[in-house]
C-alpha cells in the first residue's frame, strides 16, 4: 500500500516545485491522495509563507488541478496554519497546525532556521538555558488547535530539528518532559490528530520523524489515528519514508488515517 501525504508544498511557499509537478509526482508515487498546505501568509514578514495577494491564485490552480487530475488522484486544499498566520478562511478543506516562532523580548524567534541561530536565541533571550526555551515552544504547541482549529497537529517537536547535529535538549529532562507533556495533554482533548512527519529525514537533519518515538507511544495510547506525511518541499521527497514509517505503524498495532475524508 502507498501511503498519502497531507503535508506538501510548493512554491507559493518555500517549495521549490509547482503544484502541478507535485501532483505528478505523488501520482507516479502511486498515491491515491495529496494534500497541499502551502504555508498560510504570517502576521508579520518572512520569505518563506505566501503572500497574502498569491492566496487567490493558490487556491484557484488546486482547485484546477482536483479537476484535471479527478480519475487519477484526489486532492485537497489545505494550508499550513502558523500560530502566528493570518486567519484562515473557510474555504480551506483542511488546517494543518504548527509552530515555527516563539516570541520572546519583542522578536519574533524561527524554530527551525538552523542550528546556530537557535543556540545564538538560547543564549540572547534565554541566558542560554535551553528548557525555557523549549517551555515557551511547547506552551505554544499546546494551544495550536485552539489558535488555528487545526485538523492535523504539524511536526509537534519541531523544536528538537538540529538535535542530532547538534545535541542543546535532552529530551529525557525533567522540564522538557514536563513540558511537551502538557502540551500533548491538551492537545490530545482535542479533535486534531498528529502527523507523522518525515521532513527532516528527507533533508537530512533526522534519521527519525516527527515526533520522536516516546511522543508516538503516548499518543497512540490515546486511540487516535496519526496522518503519516513527507512534508515534502520538492519532486523527490513526495513519499519519503512514508512506506517505513507505515510499516513500524503496523508491527505496533498503531492506527492511522487512508483518508483525509475519515477527519473531515
Amino acid at each position: 500500500m502507498i501511503v498519502s501525504t497531507y503535508h506538501a508544498h510548493s512554491i507559493y511557499s518555500d517549495g521549490k516545485n509547482t503544484l502541478e509537478e507535485m501532483v505528478q509526482a505523488a501520482i507516479k508515487c502511486g498515491m491515491k491522495e495529496i494534500g497541499f498546505t502551502d504555508h498560510a501568509p504570517m502576521t508579520f514578514y518572512c520569505d518563506w509563507s505566501m503572500d497574502e495577494k498569491d492566496v487567490p491564485s493558490y487556491k484557484n490552480e488546486i482547485l484546477a488541478l482536483k479537476e484535471k487530475y479527478k480519475d487519477q488522484i484526489k486532492i485537497f486544499l489545505g494550508i499550513e496554519q502558523d500560530y502566528y498566520s493570518v486567519d484562515a478562511d473557510p474555504d480551506y478543506e483542511f488546517i494543518l497546525g504548527s509552530v515555527h516562532y516563539v516570541y520572546k523580548d519583542g522578536e519574533y524567534l524561527p524554530v527551525d532556521l538552523s542550528a546556530s541561530a537557535m543556540n545564538d536565541f538560547i543564549n540572547k533571550h534565554y541566558k542560554g538555558d535551553a528548557y525555557a526555551y523549549c517551555e515557551d515552544y511547547f506552551k505554544l504547541a499546546g494551544d495550536i488547535y485552539e489558535k488555528t482549529k487545526c485538523h492535523i497537529i504539524g511536526h509537534f517537536d519541531l523544536v528538537t530539528k538540529f538535535n542530532e547535529r547538534l545535541p542543546m535538549i535532552d529530551i529525557n529532562n525533567p522540564r522538557y518532559v514536563k513540558a511537551y507533556t502538557e502540551a500533548l495533554n491538551k492537545l490530545l482533548k482535542s479533535p486534531a490528530i498528529f502527523e507523522i512527519n518525515t521532513g527532516a529525514i528527507s533533508r537530512g537533519y533526522r534519521t527519525t520523524p516527527y515526533p520522536d518515538r516516546n511522543m508516538i507511544d503516548i499518543i497512540a495510547a490515546s486511540c487516535k489515528p496519526f496522518a503519516i506525511c513527507s512534508d515534502t518541499h520538492n519532486t523527490e521527497s513526495v513519499a519519503c519514508n512514508l512506506e517505513d514509517e507505515r510499516e513500524k505503524l503496523d508491527k505496533k498495532g498503531y492506527t492511522y488515517i487512508k483518508s483525509l475524508k475519515e477527519i473531515l
